[in-house]
């Protein structure tokens, strides 16, 4: 596999930390992956130690994760360096219209670097901040304001947040059950129109980077479009008389 200098990187330091995990039989931790490096330590999973990971971001269907590296047999356990900040408006009634980009604009004008914050969980202009533990007390004593919002931060513990994912359910057929005839039923737009963004890199099937147009789904799997969101691959509810699928999609709001 071919990789760009960066890409190259983050490669060897995954490998760096899988041995350290190895050879002394501790945790250790990446920072928080976007789908390209997730696909990336799939990509390389076969040239690391022999050693057990797990990934996690905070919550179930978390995008943005943390990559443990850690022996099964040790009496250290994973315990990833993850906090959550509940934002919201002080003033609820006179706040703006709160978007990710708004939130996630505040942060980094904080000069906080993106790998070090995991997802932003939008509800009605407040949101769940997942992000380093290192970072969070900085993050509550800093974030004031939001656009012309003042705001107020609380660190929880991820642990306790109940986040169920906003859906929008979407339904068609399809003539098979191929990636592309399902991205142009969640997307509303034409197969041949997506072809290039599959064979350019931008589709994600759990994590891991599908270049293929004809890859075929299966019930439950998450598929990610970059730039344009993601949606679960729900069931095939039953097939028409002249062999379509009737399909059910749950888009991520």
């Amino acid at each position: 596999m071919q990789l760009d200098r960066q890409d190259d990187l983050f490669c060897k330091r995954l490998l760096e930390l899988a041995n350290i995990s190895y050879q002394k039989g501790i945790c250790t931790y990446t920072d928080f992956l976007n789908l390209n490096d997730i696909n990336l330590f799939f990509n390389i999973r076969s040239e690391l130690p022999p050693i057990q990971t797990i990934l996690f971001g905070g919550y179930q269907d978390s995008e943005r994760k943390i990559l443990c590296f850690y022996d099964e047999n040790s009496f250290s356990k994973p315990e990833f360096p993850i906090d959550c900040i509940y934002i919201k408006p002080i003033h609820s009634k006179f706040s703006d219209n709160l978007n990710h980009r708004d939130f996630l604009g505040a942060l980094t004008h904080l000069g906080l670097d993106r790998s070090k914050l995991g997802d932003i969980l939008i509800d009605e202009n407040q949101c769940y901040l997942f992000c380093n533990n290192r970072i969070s007390q900085f993050i509550a004593d800093q974030l004031n304001m939001i656009k012309h919002t003042n705001v107020s931060c609380e660190i929880v513990d991820f642990k306790e947040v109940n986040y169920t994912p906003n859906f929008v359910t979407i339904t068609g057929t399809v003539p098979s059950i191929r990636l592309d005839a399902i991205l142009s039923v969640a997307f509303k737009t034409s197969r041949s129109s997506l072809s290039g963004l599959i064979s350019g890199g931008k589709v994600y099937v759990n994590s891991k980077l599908v270049l293929s147009n004809s890859y075929m789904l299966k019930e439950g799997d998450v598929v990610s479009l970059r730039g344009h969101g993601k949606f679960l691959f729900k069931e095939i509810n039953n097939q028409t008389k002249k062999g379509r699928f009737y399909i059910t999609l749950l888009k991520y709001a």
